[in-house]
């Protein structure tokens, strides 16, 4: 197992109104699109952050996601247990 050493950075306390070049500043945790809310939600808690960077297939940023963000989408009248980040994004 290799160990990941990260190094805090000033944290933007105004996460909704972030930039890409904010999220990628930022130290946080980068997960794949294809990962549902639920193991999204479960993720931040597990690591105790407010949000996670998404990439793609390819390793490129395409959002962030803020723990706000994810649960109104889960709280949403059109949510399932499949919802995938990527389809959060697209609202």
């Amino acid at each position: 197992m290799t160990l990941l050493r990260t190094h805090p950075r000033p944290v933007n306390t105004n996460a909704e109104r972030w930039t890409a070049t904010d999220a990628m500043d930022a130290a946080g945790l980068q997960v794949w699109d294809d990962m549902t809310v639920e193991v999204a939600l479960s993720v931040m808690s597990a690591a105790r952050t407010n949000h996670l960077v998404v990439c793609d297939e390819d390793g490129r940023y395409t959002d962030l996601v803020t723990r706000t963000r994810l649960t109104a989408a889960r709280n949403g009248s059109a949510y399932t247990d499949r919802v995938r980040l990527r389809d959060i994004a697209a609202r």
